[in-house]
């Protein structure tokens, strides 16, 4: 039975994800190698808890018990000991996760799951990183996490049965539905959002239209909840630029990055999280052009 929870890295998907687990019923325990960084997780998760309950999507019983499974810590050694599933957020950054998974394969109980929330990474690479490559599997959560539905389920090569049945299990217990593939780079979602969101930079590069105007061209035009500039500054541009390196890497030409995106990048433009990145959120509802 999963009850015990970790999640490890405490940025934007990290804190989402230990939200849904707390409202899903595990206890859980946040990870991050910064107290600051926990702080202020804690405010954000605090806030979406008080969202939830103000707008009638949770009660204030259920949303106080949830806050109460949820903890934070800078131990990783000691949350992972009492592990029943560990699922890591930390950037899409290969050394950072070697460090991650081969501490955990060090501490975390034999039958713990370790989950990987990366959206373009190879879950079958990073179960290499352990003497348990069948307990690890790739869980690809959304942002923002507690509105997304999905749960993108990867197996790696070594993944066993029972860790993809755990690992479906529980994202139902937190609200989640889930898709079940098979690892390739980029998976399903990722292969196509970074294709798109890649090919509207192309389009701004080129004075095909502004950023306004192609968001709106993509969301009345073909039904999408977001355009590629506002779901790039949303996940991060430098994540996007990530995800899309990877991909060029391993699938070849057609996912090269726009230079416009990697001038962003380099200019420190990475979207809601410093301020600017397509758009300008210092002033309110200001779209920045190329």
């Amino acid at each position: 039975m999963l009850q015990n929870a970790v999640v490890i890295g405490s940025g934007v998907m990290g804190r989402g994800i230990a939200y849904v687990c707390a409202v899903g019923g595990f206890d859980v325990q946040l990870v991050d190698v910064k107290e600051a960084q926990l702080e202020n997780a804690k405010k954000e998760i605090d806030s979406i808890f008080s969202k939830a309950v103000s707008r009638g999507k949770l009660s204030q019983e259920n949303a106080s018990a949830a806050q109460e499974r949820l903890s934070y810590t800078v131990h990783l050694t000691a949350a992972a000991s009492g592990a029943d599933i560990v699922i890591e957020a930390v950037p899409e950054n290969i050394e950072i996760k070697r460090a991650v998974f081969e501490e955990l394969d060090h501490s975390a109980p034999e039958h713990c799951v370790l989950a990987t929330n990366t959206s373009t990474m190879s879950p079958t690479e990073i179960g290499s990183f352990t003497k348990r490559p069948q307990k690890v599997i790739a869980m690809h959560f959304f942002n923002p996490v507690h509105r997304m539905p999905l749960v993108e389920i990867v197996r790696g090569h070594e993944t066993d049965d029972e860790t993809v049945e755990l690992a479906k299990e529980a994202a139902v217990k937190m609200g989640k539905e889930t898709v079940t593939v098979n690892e390739f780079p980029g998976f399903v979602t990722s292969r196509i959002s970074a294709m798109i969101g890649n090919e509207a930079f192309y389009m701004l590069q080129e004075g095909v239209g502004t950023p306004e105007d192609i968001d709106k061209a993509i969301k009345l035009g073909l039904n999408f909840p977001m355009g590629p500039f506002e779901l790039g500054d949303l996940v991060g541009l430098d994540t996007r630029l990530n995800n899309l390196n990877y991909l060029h890497k391993t699938l070849g030409e057609k996912y090269r990055p726009a230079p416009l995106l990697v001038k962003y990048v380099k200019a420190g433009r990475l979207g809601r999280k410093s301020g600017k990145g397509v758009y300008d959120y210092t002033t309110e509802g200001s779209g920045v052009k190329k």
